[in-house]
């Protein structure tokens, strides 16, 4: 079992980090938790460690003084573990662990969830083809591994994401066949007044759209993908102008292609939170499902606060300050003292967070977006089902995530449904004429991540069974 604390924080990106940052600064002992070897999350990733030199960018440089000020601070970072449960026993927390195929415990007095977003992408026809990668996934890999997806790709999807995707491409050596983005001008221009809280963001973006301007890289404003071409691989797309609804009406345009980069914006990823008690709202305007949290990441239940891109979809700025609110006031909460600067940081909050809700408001849905997936489309990729599987469940009297993941096992693969439930249950409201509001998210069941069986049978050894002799014929 891992040392005792005041505090464990499950999540090393902005918020996690900066939580654990904050409280140890308090006096709190601090344990902070994560899937990858090292701390910094998506938006701060940091490079393969066989990448000796490289370009330095404003999100490398943030995420290695990050991790520079976690290595000379108090606190326990324990990388590249998987938490699969969470419990709590009166005022305990208990937080279980593997990591390197062994189980592992922690115990704290306060829980910090810090769990981020995970991206959100429309099923279309071949969206399944070998060679098509998620933006976010692709931002990891440009990233980690300085590698492009491909030698031609088409970046498709919504928000400044696909700005920055192909001009990083394009930086590292690949080449950019096209943007594809639903968004129009005047959905841009419809975010302008907010974006200018942050016109150092503002001039960045420019920035990517002017050197992929000056490249002649094709931008299809108003367009979605309709279809990846490829049986076994990516060779291409169809493009489609959208109407004022989002559904695909106009124009097609066929485009050549290897690779293909596809995202619809962020979804808070809540199921850590569900586990700990907290309950669920709907506000599409940060992203979905958001556990109840206040500015400062406090809960209705004791001991847990929840911050970031799980709270919400705010913006790495926001989050990051978020973070710091949530350590020191779980900190406080403990018997240490609150940080001066605390009302502070909760004003320059709400002006970070201005921002991240504009960029979030460009990857809201819009009612003819389930026209893009048609009924052979697969939903459950881990299953392999299609939009005519579930629609043929909900014929059958499914009214809920969960009676369509008991009647057609979608959701019960290796993600545990987080790249399908959500379009699930967007189709389910769509069908029936319903907010996705009246659609809940599944329950939320350990583990949290696939693990292995062994973990659950606590050192059983099959060599340690008695194995009888063969009995005589």
């Amino acid at each position: 079992m891992i040392d005792p604390c005041d505090i464990v924080i499950l999540g090393a990106g902005p918020a996690g980090a900066n939580a654990s940052l904050s409280a140890a600064r308090a006096g709190a002992r601090v344990t902070l938790l994560d899937e990858q070897t090292q701390p910094g999350g998506q938006i701060w990733r940091a490079k393969s460690a066989a990448i000796i030199k490289a370009q330095p960018t404003p999100e490398s440089d943030a995420g290695n003084t990050l991790r520079d000020c976690l290595a000379n601070s108090a606190v326990t970072f324990v990388g590249d573990v998987r938490v699969w449960q969470i419990e709590r026993t009166g005022d305990i927390w208990q937080v279980y662990t593997v990591a390197d195929g062994q189980p592992g415990k922690i115990e704290a007095k306060a829980l910090i969830l810090a769990t981020g977003a995970r991206e959100y992408v429309q099923p279309i026809p071949g969206w399944t083809t070998p060679g098509v990668i998620g933006l976010a996934g692709a931002t990891a890999l440009l990233k980690h591994d300085m590698t492009p997806p491909g030698v031609a790709t088409v970046v498709a999807g919504t928000g400044p994401l696909v700005f920055f995707t192909a001009s990083e491409i394009r930086r590292l050596g690949g080449h950019v066949a096209a943007i594809v983005t639903p968004n129009t001008r005047r959905d841009w221009l419809s975010v302008m007044p907010a974006m200018l809280s942050r016109p150092d963001l503002v001039r960045r973006g420019l920035a990517w759209i002017a050197n992929l301007t000056l490249a002649r890289v094709p931008v299809l404003w108003g367009h979605a993908i309709t279809r990846v071409e490829g049986a076994r691989a990516v060779n291409g797309v169809v493009a489609t102008k959208l109407d004022a609804s989002g559904a695909p009406k106009g124009k097609k345009r066929e485009i050549a292609a290897d690779s293909v980069c596809l995202g619809n914006g962020l979804i808070p990823a809540v199921e850590a939170a569900q586990l700990a008690g907290a309950d669920l709202r709907y506000h599409p305007e940060l992203g979905g499902w958001v556990p109840g949290a206040m500015t400062d990441g406090s809960t209705k239940i004791k001991g847990l606060y929840i911050c970031g891109d799980g709270a919400g979809i705010r913006g790495a700025a926001a989050a990051e300050i978020q973070g710091k609110l949530a350590g020191m006031v779980a900190a406080n909460q403990l018997g240490f003292d609150l940080a001066p600067d605390f009302e502070a940081l909760k004003s320059a909050h709400a002006r970070a967070a201005r921002f991240g809700l504009a960029m979030t408001a460009l990857s809201l849905q819009k009612p003819g977006d389930q026209a893009l997936t048609t009924p052979e489309t697969i939903l459950c990729r881990c299953e392999s089902l299609s939009l005519a599987r579930i629609t043929a469940e909900i014929a059958k009297g499914a009214e809920s995530i969960n009676a369509i993941k008991s009647g057609t096992r979608a959701g019960m693969g290796a993600c545990g449904g987080k790249f399908c439930h959500t379009a699930v249950a967007r189709m389910m409201a769509a069908s029936q004429g319903v907010d996705p509001a009246d659609i809940p998210p599944p329950t939320a069941r350990p583990p949290l991540r696939p693990v292995p069986a062994s973990v659950f049978a606590e050192g059983f050894d099959y060599d340690d069974l008695p194995i009888s002799k063969p009995a005589p014929l």
